[in-house]
């Protein structure tokens, strides 16, 4: 999957939401429904740290998602990587499930493809890198249609040969704004 076709894709997944958003508004119905429904639309942001080249780096990204259908999420993460180098980007398209069931505690299964990419480091070309993965945890309501998620995520790269490990998995902490 090309890079232009990644931002192609965040920004029509965004688009949908924004334009779903305003319809909604102009509407009156406040949004259609609660957190996790049918036509509602999800942003998040997310700060971090991480470690790989044997550097500490400073994490920042956003997150938008669209409810196809209750409780299942399309959605895309961009995640850049500052403060160590290289500065690394990730582009993650994604598919979420939230069990909607439950009551104050809603957990998630979900699967993603991510493309990473690196600025020159000390002058050497880095290759982009594909990996796979899933995640599961759960989100926990601090308000209406305001959600803290936390869980674990696994994380598979395509050509192991190019990286250190061909697998990772971390915690992941999540705030999510529903609309």
């Amino acid at each position: 999957m090309s890079v232009r076709l990644i931002k192609r894709l965040a920004v029509l997944i965004i688009g949908i939401g924004i334009g779903h958003s305003a319809l909604a508004a102009s509407a009156g119905t406040g949004g259609l429904g609660t957190a996790f429904s049918r036509n509602s639309t999800s942003l998040g942001v997310f700060v971090g740290s991480g470690r790989t080249f044997n550097d500490d780096y400073i994490i920042l990204g956003v997150s938008a998602g669209y409810y196809v259908a209750e409780g299942l999420e399309l959605g895309i993460d961009l995640q850049r990587w500052y403060s160590g180098e290289p500065t690394i980007t990730k582009v993650s398209p994604q598919i979420r499930y939230v069990f909607t069931r439950a009551q104050s505690i809603k957990p998630y299964v979900g699967a993603f493809y991510r493309r990473t990419s690196f600025d020159d480091f000390d002058g050497i070309e880095i290759d982009d890198q594909d990996s796979f993965g899933y995640r599961v945890g759960a989100y926990f309501s601090s308000g209406n249609r305001v959600y803290i998620g936390a869980g674990v995520v696994y994380e598979e790269y395509e050509d192991c040969s190019r990286v250190t490990d061909c697998s990772t998995s971390s915690p992941e902490i999540l705030f999510t704004v529903s609309f």
